[in-house]
């Protein structure tokens, strides 16, 4: 029974790699759907989303989650919010990619972390620590400085940013696992895109069928490369820490930054690499913070179990407290 623990969080981690990393490689996908565009893609995308989603949920026989869902209209309305900033988030990626812009669409995940942070003292009015201000600084400074590189604002990498942390904020009020989430917003997406790719087929501009059996393969493929990467971190969240995820996350831009300067060959001027450097240097800080926080309220709880053992300290009845 020892070993049990061990076996499985190194089974999270295999599943959490497997996540990030799918999530990180993605960006060599999209260019394989030329001459489809992002448009019709993205169509694609959700309609075989669901039905990936859909075959896998039969044959795991979990539908008892979307009676409830039905009964519950603010929820629905929740999911359907959640459709919308998704579909934002996935066109505009899949657009970045195949414009040549993976690099700007990695900073969208790098600097989603802070933008998180924004938004729960903006919206839900939480507190942060000096150390979280900081960070939220530099990441405004790095984004002042990328202005000046690209000479317009990252509008590709706030958009992501903005729309993800948007979408993540949603779902936590929903509350649904992640293949359930998927469903519940695929199919809210599926009538609008067949209702697009019926209308393209009728003006003859479709691609599915019109360049091979290859093509349309990889196009239907689309559901896989949304859903799998989700099963992967599904089987990682209930198995790994919250902070081993939250490092772990970090993947997936790593490697689209790296594929956007080493496989794309885009272009990456001095400003440029000064403004992802201190977007680095604010998520090396809000990490720091994290385990920090992390270990205190570790010893709090131990403290509240044991007291003679292990005597509060002041820091960390105060992290308990925020």
């Amino acid at each position: 029974m020892a070993g049990k623990p061990t076996s499985e969080q190194r089974k999270g981690l295999l599943n959490g790699f497997a996540a990030y990393g799918m999530w990180g490689l993605v960006p060599l996908f999209w260019p394989l759907l030329k001459p489809a565009g992002a448009v019709e893609i993205l169509a694609h995308r959700m309609v075989w989303s669901l039905a990936f989603v859909g075959i896998a949920l039969l044959a795991l026989r979990r539908w008892a989650w979307a009676g409830e869902l039905l009964r519950q209209p603010r929820r629905l309305a929740l999911i359907t919010v959640a459709a919308a900033f998704i579909t934002v988030n996935w066109g505009v990626y899949i657009w970045a990619v195949n414009s040549g812009h993976v690099v700007e669409a990695s900073l969208g995940y790098f600097i989603n972390p802070l933008v998180t942070i924004a938004m729960g003292v903006l919206l839900l009015k939480e507190r942060l620590r000096p150390v979280q201000w900081t960070a939220v600084g530099v990441c405004l400074a790095a984004v002042l400085v990328l202005t000046i590189g690209y000479g317009r604002p990252p509008w590709i990498s706030l958009c992501l940013a903005f729309s993800f942390a948007t979408y993540g904020l949603v779902k936590k009020k929903v509350n649904l696992g992640g293949v359930e989430s998927l469903a519940a917003e695929t199919a809210v997406q599926f009538l609008p895109a067949l209702a697009y790719l019926l209308w393209l087929g009728g003006q003859g501009q479709a691609t599915f069928g019109a360049h091979g059996a290859g093509h349309a393969a990889l196009l239907a493929a689309t559901g896989v490369v949304t859903a799998l990467p989700l099963v992967c971190f599904g089987a990682a969240a209930i198995r790994v820490p919250l902070s081993t995820l939250g490092l772990l996350q970090y993947l997936a831009p790593v490697f689209q930054f790296l594929l956007g300067i080493f496989y794309f060959h885009e272009a990456m001027p001095p400003e440029r690499w000064a403004g992802f450097a201190l977007v680095w240097l604010a998520l090396a800080l809000l990490t720091w913070d994290a385990l920090r926080a992390a270990r205190r309220g570790a010893r709090a709880v131990r403290a509240a179990a044991d007291p003679v053992l292990v005597p509060p300290t002041v820091e960390a009845t105060q992290d308990v407290r925020h």
